[in-house]
């Protein structure tokens, strides 16, 4: 039996390893139906803070896969988790989605959109929303010493065409224009596998985490002390995977190859 049978855990990538865009994969269903039929449990866990986990639900609906909200971990949730211990009180700047704004608010952070009096701290995520208005507040915003916290660090968001600036990307911008850099929260920080395992009760020998990109998915498994499985179905490619320090447990071509070996 491959040792990936024995998991009881699988945290999954979504963007770039189940699908890009709105193309599902034709990997993807049997192998969520290959972890299932295992008696797996799949919990989603994503950098992507532009969509709110209602949003995610809808999406995976709309592709086919049914999910509930407890089946999610975003790293905007990860995010008001640590904005709520750390800064609990403070009016932070969001640059972000409206989204992203919507649910650091409805979990009782204090956010604004626009510059005003008493701001103590600046957030960001990846933004399919952003405006230059929104990159020089920030500039103007981090001339002061104030918390700067960012979702996730990841570089680029993968489209059924290639890929676009996420998070890590204008976070650099600003680094460029400021000379400040944030603290990222999602992957690799090990929080969001750490709480997945708390959540379902799982311990590390029996989780996994899967996805595509070595900085972020493998990155955060290797640092929360569970097993880890790279795809080559998105960011990562064979050369990449060389030339990294970061060397995941497993190696495959896409999710099917997995899903076989479940079968088996």
């Amino acid at each position: 039996m491959h040792p990936i049978a024995e998991k009881k855990l699988f945290l999954l990538d979504m963007d770039g390893m189940l699908y890009l865009g709105n193309q599902l994969f034709p990997e993807t269903l049997p192998f969520l139906e290959a972890v299932r039929s295992r008696g797996g449990r799949c919990i989603y866990v994503t950098n992507n803070s532009s969509k709110n986990v209602d949003a995610y639900v809808c999406k995976l609906a709309g592709l086919g896969i049914a999910a509930g909200e407890d089946d999610f971990l975003t790293s905007s949730q990860a995010t008001v988790r640590y904005l709520r211990r750390e800064y609990p009180g403070i009016l932070f700047y969001v640059l972000g989605t409206r989204s992203l704004r919507q649910e650091l608010e409805h979990s009782g952070v204090a956010v604004t959109d626009r510059l005003c009096d008493g701001i103590g701290g600046l957030v960001m995520g990846f933004d399919t929303e952003l405006t230059f208005q929104k990159l020089e507040d920030a500039c103007r915003l981090l001339l002061r010493n104030i918390p700067y916290i960012a979702t996730n660090p990841d570089w680029v968001c993968p489209t059924e065409f290639g890929y676009v600036p996420d998070c890590g990307s204008v976070s650099t911008m600003l680094r460029n224009a400021t000379g400040k850099w944030p603290k990222f929260i999602g992957k690799p920080e090990p929080e969001m596998i750490r709480l997945a395992m708390e959540k379902t009760g799982c311990s590390p020998a029996e989780t996994i985490v899967i996805g595509d990109r070595i900085y972020t998915d493998i990155a955060s498994g290797l640092n929360a002390g569970v097993s880890t499985a790279l795809v080559l179905s998105g960011e990562a490619t064979p050369a990449m995977l060389a030339a990294s320090e970061q060397k995941p447990e497993f190696v495959f071509d896409s999710v099917g190859d997995i899903a076989r070996l479940l079968q088996k």
